[in-house]
């Protein structure tokens, strides 16, 4: 089976194995590490109150060359004050020794329970071990992404190919999170290799487009985390010309960038907690592009309109609620509403559908709700997904 994993761009090796935080003995430590360097960039959540491993992390990403990263989880590290800075940087130590590196050139993620100290003397071993199991398989691969897991069912890769100056380039992706999933500028832990040969800056720049046309773009509980963080390698290894400015090569690799993140975000929604389908919301003809991005949230954020996907209900009176409550301009007399290709509700007013037939529609493993606000001409989207009792029985049973 090819290699869909973060090991398939050339020049990366990684593991994940049990080092001690989870009980139970479930991966909880992933290492990557890129032997010959490469060209970084990462985008961090925008809470106020960040873990440890995000402020070490923003230092450490402002280095010429990144030789790897390590993640951890089942433990956020935030909220741990001095101690869970010295620990976060310890992990960094660690890390940078066995990879012959500078320790302000390996990356470093957490996820999990907030307010606990690391245990940092099995996290350091675990460290030790992982060092010795490094490798460029798919098997690899895949033990990097169960180790980063917490209340996810299932992991989340994704792969691209693409030929720049008639070389084979490769993208690939690993993404955990399943709650408090309502991001701003990152979302959950993301990580990304590529084989590409392209400038830091613009590496930076394809990052924060990506992830914003994606991640960004999903929403299941509208909460946004202390650790999120997305980051993305470049090893440069694919012999293709070095991308150096916005043209062709760039924006061909930015595309797929995107792509490939969309597939990280929708496979998310999939799983999220408690989550049996998925929803997304395009909206059009919206006032401004910020007014459009506006009202897509609002639907997908909207208890009502979650609930009513869950019980596969065609009740449209809760999208037209959940967007005439968002702060949006709209014209009344022409908001329109469908339900996969569906018309519900016309230019303010209500239309006879077969309401089996639409509750199909939103039964399935996923559909598009659009809204037509007859404000302009821009649009927008935001994935969503249902909410269920399972999710509450999630998170009311997180912590115990």
């Amino acid at each position: 089976m090819k290699n869909q994993t973060i090991t398939a761009p050339k020049g990366f090796l990684a593991t994940g194995l049990h080092c001690g935080i989870k009980t139970g003995g479930k991966p909880d430590l992933a290492l990557l590490h890129c032997p010959t360097g490469a060209q970084a960039a990462a985008v961090f959540t925008t809470n106020k109150i960040v873990s440890a491993a995000v402020s070490v992390c923003r230092e450490h990403i402002q280095s010429a060359r990144i030789c790897g990263a390590v993640l951890n989880s089942g433990n956020a590290n935030a909220c741990t004050g001095a101690r869970g800075l010295a620990d976060a940087k310890k992990m960094c130590q660690k890390a940078a020794a066995l990879l012959k590196a500078k320790t302000e050139q390996v990356l470093i993620a957490s996820t999990g329970i907030i307010g606990h100290p690391l245990p940092i003397a099995a996290v350091r071993q675990g460290i030790d071990k992982a060092a010795s199991s490094l490798s460029s398989s798919a098997s690899a691969g895949m033990n990097f992404a169960r180790a980063i897991l917490t209340t996810d069912t299932k992991v989340k890769n994704a792969c691209r190919t693409i030929t720049l100056n008639g070389k084979t380039v490769t993208l690939a992706g690993t993404v955990k999170g399943a709650g408090m999933i309502g991001p701003n500028m990152a979302t959950t832990l993301c990580v990304l290799t590529t084989d590409a040969a392209i400038r830091k800056p613009l590496l930076a720049r394809a990052l924060r487009q990506a992830i914003d046309q994606s991640l960004n773009r999903l929403t299941v509980d509208g909460h946004q985390s202390t650790n999120d963080t997305a980051m993305i390698l470049a090893s440069g290894l694919a012999g293709n010309r070095p991308i150096q400015k916005q043209g062709t090569a760039f924006r061909r690799f930015q595309e797929t960038l995107i792509d490939l993140c969309r597939d990280l975000a929708r496979q998310m929604a999939l799983d999220a907690e408690g989550a049996t389908r998925m929803f997304t919301v395009q909206i059009e003809q919206a006032a401004t592009p910020q007014q459009a991005r506006q009202a897509a949230r609002a639907v997908a954020n909207y208890d009502l309109v979650k609930c009513a996907v869950h019980g596969a209900d065609p009740n449209w009176g809760r999208i037209i609620c959940a967007v005439g409550s968002s702060g949006v301009q709209l014209n009344p007399q022409k908001l329109t509403c469908k339900i996969g290709k569906i018309p519900v509700f016309r230019n303010g007013k209500p239309v006879r559908f077969d309401p089996k037939k639409v509750s199909r529609i939103i039964a399935g493993k996923e559909h598009t709700i659009t809204v037509y606000l007859g404000a302009g001409q821009f649009s927008d989207f935001c994935m969503g997904c249902d909410l269920s009792p399972e999710y509450i029985r999630i998170n009311a049973d997180y912590h115990t």
